[in-house]
């Protein structure tokens, strides 16, 4: 049965001081990339959609807050400003549909669909990776294959109204609107929506409690249909509730490391026992350089036995040659693979020991308290599945007109 394929968009969130890192992983502003598959000399294929050119992710914000674009008041300094989204498909999927010039269109059209929702003025950079080497779909093609995503780095913008005050000297403005702001609020741009039945009765769980629309859920939906629309067909919906939709979940991360791990472990088990097998191929020819003993007459002699099994192999000496060859090839192909496999398992036992790391608080107290635990967990998760259910930006018209103050008339702002 062929593997399913299936379209993500997920979002992370970053604070001011946080997105300088994963400005320099999108816009490959590194050197190097540690721990990480980036072939650099495949780097001039990234597709860039939208860039802010010799400016940051940071230096752009400060241009659009200057200009009256956008705006951060009210916001802590620690606050969510950026929302980078990430829109993933199975690798695969885009080698059975031709490659890397499919994944170009394909995240095109995804590009739009983050226009849609952001709105076009609020998106800060876009960006197809196309240099990110695919280690286990190399081993399955016998080639390259690279893993096609797209970054999007978006300011999550709301419009909200500033309406007339008391402290306005007309009374017949207090409370209309005065002017509209472009918020930056991660919050309210996903905030929860209660959800309600036909008859506009509040849907509960089976704990009583009120269930909430999952914006994260309805994106996925919204990704789906807009790429579907677009006439990209072969893949699903990202799986309702998977954690793998979530990738920030240390303890998934745990779990699909450990599996791969015992893979490759498995893999390296399997090939070096078929290097064994083709090693003892090469000792034929030890046996035949010891088969004779030379007499002092500088003639050879040799067992019966010794005798019938070198007529038997001069007999294959020619099929021999070829296969001893072909058999070095393999033993050189294998060698390769079991270091390669390997150095994969080291990676792969260092990224491991390193989220067990991060996981160990939290392992501990499970184990301490594993119900206060998991009643926290629990409600912390609950907070951020009440999403809202309409994500697409639909700004309010700049150019939307005002309400007229009186003439002879002092007014004052709040």
């Amino acid at each position: 049965m062929a593997k399913q394929n299936f379209c993500v968009a997920r979002v992370e969130t970053r604070t001011r001081a946080s997105v300088g890192k994963f400005e320099r992983h999108i816009e490959r502003k590194n050197e190097s990339y540690e721990n990480m598959n980036v072939d650099l000399s495949r780097t001039p294929m990234n597709v860039s959609f939208k860039g802010c050119g010799e400016l940051t992710y940071n230096q752009t914000l400060d241009q659009m807050i200057a200009e009256g674009r956008v705006s951060l008041k009210g916001l802590k300094p620690d606050a969510t400003v950026f929302n980078e989204m990430i829109m993933d498909v199975n690798t695969d999927y885009f080698e059975q549909h031709g490659g890397y010039e499919y994944a170009c269109r394909f995240y095109e059209a995804a590009f739009h669909f983050a226009e849609n929702l952001y709105g076009k003025d609020n998106i800060i950079s876009a960006v197809m990776h196309a240099d990110e080497l695919n280690i286990a779909m190399t081993e399955k093609y016998g080639r390259p294959v690279y893993h096609y995503h797209l970054h999007i780095m978006a300011l999550p913008v709301v419009d909200k109204e500033v309406h007339w005050t008391k402290r306005c000297k007309d009374p017949e403005l207090v409370g209309k609107v005065k002017e509209v702001i472009h918020q930056v609020s991660h919050s309210k741009k996903w905030k929860s929506e209660k959800a309600v039945d036909e008859d506009g009765n509040p849907i509960l769980n089976s704990k009583g409690k009120q269930v909430y629309h999952a914006s994260y859920s309805v994106l996925q939906d919204k990704f789906f249909e807009h790429m579907s629309g677009a006439g990209f067909e072969g893949f699903s919906r990202g799986e309702r509730g998977s954690t793998a939709e979530h990738l920030t979940s240390l303890e998934y991360k745990v779990k699909q490391d450990e599996k791969r791990l015992s893979d490759l472990q498995s893999k390296i088990a399997g090939e070096q026992v078929t290097y064994a097998d083709n090693h003892k191929a090469f000792m034929t020819f030890g046996e035949i350089d010891s088969s004779g003993k030379k007499t002092i007459m500088g003639k050879y002699t040799v067992s019966a036995e010794a005798y019938e099994k070198l007529t038997t192999l001069a007999k294959q000496s020619y099929s021999a040659v070829a296969e001893v060859k072909k058999l070095k090839e393999e033993n050189r192909r294998l060698s390769n693979r079991i270091w390669s496999l390997e150095s994969e398992v080291s990676r792969l036992k260092t990224a491991l020991a390193e989220l067990k790391e991060k996981c160990k608080p939290y392992l501990d107290a499970l184990k301490a308290a594993p119900k206060a635990v998991k009643e926290f967990i629990d409600s912390i998760l609950e907070k951020f599945k009440k999403q809202e259910k309409d994500i697409m930006y639909d700004p309010i018209p700049a150019d939307k007109p005002l309400p007229q103050k009186k003439p002879k008339s002092k007014d004052y702002e709040r």
